[in-house]
């Protein structure tokens, strides 16, 4: 009796010790994820952090191994309500939580200069949707984007719109942010390339909802087409507005108009192929089954269909632990230099950056509305 008296605690602190030794060997790595999930383009936030998400609980449930430590990930989700301030105070937030990355911000008014706080602090950051030029242009090591800029964006729209809807007379709206503007400007840049006359230029807000006096300023100008350089939520109501003034003209905008949800916005505003836009990425067509397997897993786990940049989310934060893995290490000074260089085959494509932290190589989809849905016009690089 004595003996086996004895053996019960010995074995509880064996066992402890085990436990103890376990529970060593499990590293947490903190990933942050900022959107838009409150104001005009929550839907949009809380696409993209569900694609967040969907990452983290992947991860975890494969189970992943980074320099001989099992990893339980954490996703440190905040939101910026699409407003640069606001954007700043959660990227501190971040920053101060010690996360080992981040992936965001939506748009490239947040996102730039939120950047600045996430570099002066050695931490990487992949945006998957924004879109600004400038964002890649500042010189941050640990600045990236696994989509395409507004360059490539709007300079492809601006010579569709002439070359493939024909327009001559062109008239270009855009919201006054950072994301609105620049691709606005390179539309232009792309537009008048080709010959087209851009007869109007004008600036609403990203919170604006009345476009009566613009609309009638641009409606006397009779372009053939009208180029919105803004998000859905605006986009929806100047449709509108558009068809109660009698405009037929065509309407065109980068990916901040793209989504799953401007036809529920515009209502009977748009018309049947009336609206042309691009979303700054893609797959080609050998990638396209994996893509759609994914969106469907996406649905049937959300019960939401993606919006639009849920999958890039998705990647990014995937091609950030695979740096990890492949550097051994989830400490940002030490995976950085490997994220600069991987190369990686995600849901969306290849992803591999240039020396400014570009997608290289990157896709972009025209789309157009029909019956209410999308629908690809072409895949292009």
């Amino acid at each position: 009796m004595s003996f086996k008296t004895k053996m019960i605690p010995l074995a509880g602190a064996i066992a402890f010790a085990f436990a103890g030794t376990a529970a060593a060997q499990e590293m947490v790595v903190k990933i942050g994820h900022v959107g838009p999930v409150s104001g005009a383009i929550a839907h949009l936030g809380k696409d993209n952090e569900l694609g967040a998400k969907m990452a983290i609980e992947d991860l975890n449930a494969k189970g992943v191994t980074i320099g001989g430590k099992k990893v339980k990930f954490e996703l440190l989700a905040e939101d910026d309500g699409g407003d640069p301030k606001q954007g700043t105070t959660v990227a501190q937030k971040l920053v101060d939580a010690k996360v080992n990355g981040v992936i965001g911000h939506l748009n490239s008014g947040t996102t730039i200069p939120a950047s600045k706080i996430y570099n002066d602090a050695g931490i990487p950051q992949i945006s998957p949707s924004a879109t600004a030029v400038p964002y890649t242009n500042q010189g941050f090591k640990g600045a990236f984007r696994v989509v395409a800029n507004d360059g490539q964006l709007g300079g492809t729209l601006g010579r569709f719109a002439v070359q493939i809807s024909k327009a001559k007379k062109i008239a270009v709206i855009d919201d006054k942010t950072a994301y609105g503007e620049g691709v606005a400007k390179e539309f232009i840049k792309g537009a008048k390339g080709k010959g087209a006359e851009v007869v109007a230029t004008e600036h609403t807000t990203d919170k604006s909802n009345d476009f009566a006096a613009i609309l009638t300023t641009i409606k006397a100008k009779q372009p053939d087409l009208i180029f919105f350089g803004g998000m859905d939520a605006v986009a929806g109501p100047m449709l509108k507005q558009m068809k109660a003034l009698g405009i037929n003209a065509k309407f065109m905008g980068g990916d901040g108009i793209c989504t799953a949800d401007l036809p529920k916005l515009a209502g009977d505003g748009i018309g049947e192929g009336q609206v042309v836009c691009a979303e700054a990425g893609g797959v080609l067509e050998a990638q396209k089954k994996i893509s759609d397997d994914w969106k469907a897993a996406f649905k049937k786990k959300y019960g939401v269909q993606v919006q639009i940049y849920a999958p890039y989310v998705y990647d990014s934060v995937m091609v950030m632990v695979e740096a990890m893995k492949q550097a051994g290490s989830a400490e940002p000074a030490k995976y950085l230099p490997v994220l600069k260089k991987i190369k990686y085959r995600g849901v969306t494509g290849d992803i591999a950056f240039d020396d400014k932290g570009d997608i290289k190589d990157g896709t972009l989809t025209l789309y157009t509305y029909k019956g209410g849905q999308r629908e690809i016009l072409s895949v292009t690089k």
